[in-house]
């Protein structure tokens, strides 16, 4: 039988591999320069030269993906990093889980924070929900995976905060 504890531990190593994969997967554009990148990068970039700061706007226009690719990796390797606490407690029979949730409660923050500001890029900028290139659409699929990972980064919190009390 599966108690709570066990049940909310499932639910937040799936959503840690849902966030992880998504970030994962998109790395690769952002680090290469992927034209379609580019695109999402410099349509925020003129908005917030025109509405913020030109320098800032050129900035994100150039370095942006980096950043935010930066920050998805680095979030990703906060939440798959208590993996190796499950190795290490499973040879020495110890039990790390008040560690693990706690690096989940960060990451899981971490990646509401960052879609955070994806989401709101999508809806009060020129870039909008449905991302358009080239006279191709996205269908709105990146800002679908956006509000996913910001809802789903808030489960995680909450779900680890609850197994910390539970301890």
């Amino acid at each position: 039988m599966l108690t709570k504890k066990r049940i909310y531990t499932i639910a937040s190593w799936a959503i840690v591999f849902w966030i992880a994969k998504i970030f994962l997967t998109s790395i690769p554009y952002k680090f290469s320069g992927h034209p379609d990148t580019e695109h999402i990068f410099s349509t925020i970039g003129s908005w917030m030269a025109a509405t913020l700061s030109v320098d800032l706007g050129t900035f994100f226009a150039q370095y942006g993906a980096i950043v935010v690719g930066s920050a998805e990796l680095a979030t990703s390797l906060l939440l798959l990093s208590p993996l190796v606490l499950l190795i290490k407690d499973k040879i020495s029979g110890q039990n790390s889980m008040r560690l693990r949730a706690k690096i989940h409660v960060l990451g899981g923050l971490a990646s509401s924070g960052i879609m955070a500001g994806a989401v709101f890029f999508h809806l009060f900028t020129p870039l909008g929900v449905e991302v358009l290139h080239e006279g191709k659409s996205d269908g709105g699929s990146l800002f679908m995976a956006a509000v996913s990972i910001l809802i789903l980064g808030l489960v995680l919190c909450a779900i680890n905060l609850k197994l910390i009390k539970a301890e």
